[in-house]
């Protein structure tokens, strides 16, 4: 990222305090990292590249709120943060919303391209819903704010980014049984998008809970068995999950 004003605009709407302990991921050059380290608490800046890190450590040694640490995202265990501020690498952006889903947090504010943004408010039935829209629904409230060019970049990405916010929902918008089992059921499902229910679950019965004779008595009572998958709104996934987990 080479435009500061980029830098202004997430560090406005995380709405900083001294306070905050900000969980930078992939921190890059650091300049996202030193603004945001002149109005919060303290800053994560995790970075895996370790020759970033060594320039990390350089430019951003004055700086005492600051934390420098080489690593996966992922598998480093990390201190307790409330907020997540970053501009990531774009080949993370899946894996790292569905990491956040479990994580105490009061928001999260990234910079992701658009086409990635628009999968997690997709309309239901739509060409980019898929199970990432539904847990998403059902773990954050959206917004979509500031567009961000490619020319911000460099080197230049091939499309426009965006800036997403994300805020915890709270309560759930719906109640769930096992929410584990409606995870993994909502991934299952969006494998077979376009098949109707009673034909995508019966290998995910099967897999689950040993169902093979009985599976398509079984997939023929539980709702919405005769739409199909990407018809879905996310509360019929938690209501078909609610039905499995009987």
């Amino acid at each position: 990222m080479i435009e500061p004003s980029i830098f202004q605009l997430l560090a406005k709407y995380a709405t900083l305090r001294k306070d905050d302990v900000i969980l930078d991921i992939g921190a890059g050059l650091g300049f996202l990292t030193r603004f945001l380290a002149e109005t919060c608490g303290r800053v994560l800046a995790v970075e895996v590249d370790n020759r970033l890190v060594r320039v990390l450590r350089e430019q951003l040694g004055d700086l005492l709120n600051v934390e420098v640490i080489e690593g996966d995202v992922f598998e480093l265990p990390l201190q307790a943060f409330n907020k997540v501020v970053s501009i990531p690498p774009y080949n993370i952006s899946s894996a790292l919303i569905r990491w956040l889903f479990d994580k105490k947090l009061e928001c999260a504010i990234f910079v992701f391209q658009k086409e990635f943004a628009n999968r997690l408010l997709a309309p239901v039935g739509s060409e980019d819903y898929g199970w990432l829209t539904v847990l998403t629904y059902y773990h954050f409230n959206v917004e979509l704010l500031d567009d961000v060019p490619k020319s911000f970049f460099y080197p230049q990405p091939e499309t426009d980014s965006i800036i997403v916010f994300l805020k915890p929902k709270l309560p759930s918008p719906f109640k769930l049984k096992d929410k584990a089992l409606f995870v993994r059921l909502v991934q299952a499902l969006f494998t077979q998008r376009n098949r109707k229910v009673r034909n995508a679950i019966q290998p995910f019965m099967r897999r689950e809970h040993q169902v093979s004779k009985e599976a398509v008595k079984v997939a023929d009572s539980f709702p919405f068995h005769d739409r199909r998958v990407r018809e879905l709104a996310p509360e019929d996934f938690g209501e078909l999950a609610n039905a499995l987990s009987n």
